[in-house]
């Protein structure tokens, strides 16, 4: 945990800005929001009314000059990344400032760790240092060991193994984390989409077999694992591994029966809600130390 009491929060989507925001004024920390208007859910908004020790500022997502200009007025110093910004928007409907425009120019790819990587550089040549996401939430980080009542069965752990092969190798190149596998086949990876979309596009891959040739059952199995990795030099300031409730409901619908993440580097959300639901739908949860 740091021991910054005045501590600026750049809020993507969904729950994880809220999550992070209750446990760091829980901490007696100051906290300066930085809501990107085209992800943060307005509710921030609520939060700031019923506590003044939250200000909230809204910006578009490609006002990184503002973004500064923003923390150095309120005295931020140190600043933290929470809640996912969709990798698309840099493609649509992003409208870079000068500043984050010729930052775009100057990288050699524009995946994830390349442009918040530049992103933290500049904050930190501008006085502003970003620490790691996971600092005031290490109690939600994934314990070795498995979460759920079920133990994932031989064919899953052949799976699992499988899938984190497949896994480490693509988040190598920063593509994606998910890899879906069936009876030791890959059956998606993610890329841009998110880890819920690349489940649904599985769970829609193996409908489409049962659509088909009937006789396809005997080589592949209909049961779908889900294996979620960390990168192989994860920075935890961004881009940290999380699951919540929502990727169980969408497993479920994809008929997804095991989930295997990284302990220590994956954040867990609403975790006995996770594993209850993970439970009634016959889901195993199972966290693996780092190889």
């Amino acid at each position: 945990m740091t021991d910054t009491t005045k501590l600026g929060l750049i809020a993507g989507n969904g729950r994880f800005p809220f999550l992070l925001l209750e446990a760091a004024r829980a901490h007696g920390a100051e906290v300066i929001v930085a809501a990107i208007k085209e992800e943060t859910d307005p509710e921030i908004e609520d939060r700031a009314r019923a506590d003044s020790g939250i200000r909230v500022h809204w910006l578009s997502l490609g006002e990184l000059s503002r973004l500064i200009e923003t923390f150095q007025k309120e005295g931020v110093t140190h600043a933290v990344m929470a809640g996912q910004v969709k990798h698309k928007q840099i493609f649509s409907s992003i409208r870079p400032d000068w500043r984050l425009a010729k930052l775009l120019l100057s990288l050699r790819t524009k995946n994830t760790d390349m442009l918040l990587g530049a992103v933290a550089k500049v904050l930190g040549d501008e006085g502003i240092e970003l620490v790691s996401s996971t600092s005031y939430l290490e109690p939600l980080l994934a314990q070795p060991g498995k979460l759920t009542a079920r133990t994932p069965s031989e064919q899953e752990q052949r799976d699992i193994a499988y899938g984190r092969e497949v896994g480490k190798a693509i988040a190598g190149y920063d593509i994606g984390q998910t890899v879906l596998v069936a009876s030791q086949a890959c059956v998606a990876i993610e890329a841009m989409e998110g880890t819920d979309a690349t489940i649904e596009r599985a769970g829609a891959i193996m409908q489409s077999l049962d659509d088909g040739d009937s006789t396809a059952e005997s080589t592949l199995s209909r049961s779908l694992t889900v294996v979620k990795v960390a990168k192989p030099k994860q920075d935890m300031r961004f881009d940290v591994p999380v699951i919540g409730v929502r990727t169980i409901e969408v497993m479920r619908q994809a008929g997804a029966t095991c989930l295997a993440v990284e302990a220590h580097r994956t954040l867990l959300f609403d975790r006995d809600k996770l594993v209850t639901i993970a439970d009634e739908a016959g889901i195993t949860i199972v966290a693996l130390e780092d190889r």
